[in-house]
């Protein structure tokens, strides 16, 4: 609740903002109060292993579909009540958010408040922990990343900024679909390891295959099957991660270990948009796919160790 108060303040001071310097201070200020790693740890301890990976894509998948619901709603928002009014909206959403929590989200466990206190260095010293952390950098800062590059594809092969909608909301709606389909059986069949490599792997040979497409005049077509692909692939690991990562972590530990796990997330994040606008600056479309290929095939090699234990997890090696 404390987050959802900080954010909604930083959306205050956004929609307040009287110059770009108070702009930044505003959205700094709403990232001050993310709390997707209190709602992992917090969901973590309220669900069962077998259960785990299915309630993690659920919260995915509401955030991955709110995604898709802002490339179609927020130009039309922008145009009835502008940028000071979207960031009025955020805030109010945000205090809902905490209504939402102090009416409908079920206490934290009491068997936690005795138990003996996790920390930080223990996380960073688990081998398999950080494997895991590495991959969700890796992954949102090629996510950011791809997207400097992306659109103008698209507009390339004839599709104006105003329509792109029509290629993304599919994409990761039909992504969705699909998953849900094959994630949560083959899960259950002990072959989330499989499922894990194979959708770093088909996210590498997104990337490698939009490396190939710049200058080549792709088709509307090809690149939304492209994207059909990677948000397969990147919605699979954004449900399998944080639920390996709470199974990996001792009891005491999960929260630190979701803290540190989401940290690198928006640091891949930072580091896909700074990043991301060198590469393109200096060296163009090509440059930036073939990084953020290399960087996907680095990731899938540094998985690699993982090994399933047990029906539906898995856990990697310190080897």
């Amino acid at each position: 609740m404390f987050g959802l108060l900080v954010f909604a303040a930083g959306s205050l001071v956004a929609a307040l903002a009287p110059s770009l310097t108070w702009l930044a201070i505003g959205r700094a200020v709403q990232g001050a109060g993310a709390v997707s790693a209190a709602v992992t740890a917090l969901l973590a301890d309220q669900t069962r292993d077998e259960v785990r990976t299915k309630s993690m894509a659920m919260v995915g998948a509401s955030i991955g579909l709110m995604f898709a619901v802002s490339l179609v709603a927020a130009p039309v928002l922008a145009g009835w009540i502008g940028l000071v009014g979207i960031f009025a909206l955020t805030g109010v959403l945000a205090l809902l958010g905490v209504v939402g929590v102090i009416w409908w989200v079920p206490p934290e466990p009491g068997k936690h408040k005795d138990a003996p206190k996790g920390r930080v260095v223990d996380v960073l010293r688990s081998p398999a922990l950080l494997r895991l952390n590495f991959g969700v950098f890796v992954l949102h800062a090629v996510q950011l990343a791809m997207w400097l590059a992306l659109p103008a594809m698209l507009v390339q092969a004839g599709l104006s900024r105003d329509h792109h909608w029509q290629v993304y909301l599919p994409a990761v709606l039909g992504s969705f679909v699909v998953m849900g389909g094959s994630l949560f059986q083959l899960e259950k069949r002990g072959y989330l390891r499989a499922v894990f490599l194979t959708s770093i792997g088909l996210t590498t040979a997104v990337q490698a295959a939009l490396w190939s497409q710049v200058g080549a005049a792709p088709s509307v077509a090809l690149l939304g099957g492209l994207l059909f692909v990677f948000f397969y692939g990147f919605n699979v690991l954004e449900a399998s991660q944080p639920s390996i990562v709470s199974r990996l972590a001792p009891a005491q530990s999960r929260g630190a270990a979701i803290g540190v796990y989401n940290t690198l997330q928006s640091l891949g994040f930072f580091a896909g948009g700074m990043g991301g606008g060198w590469l393109v600056k200096h060296f163009g479309a090509s440059g930036l796919f073939a990084t953020c290929a290399g960087l996907m095939l680095l990731w899938l090699l540094v998985a690699w160790p993982m090994q399933s234990s047990g029906r539906g997890s898995a856990v990697a090696k310190a080897g």
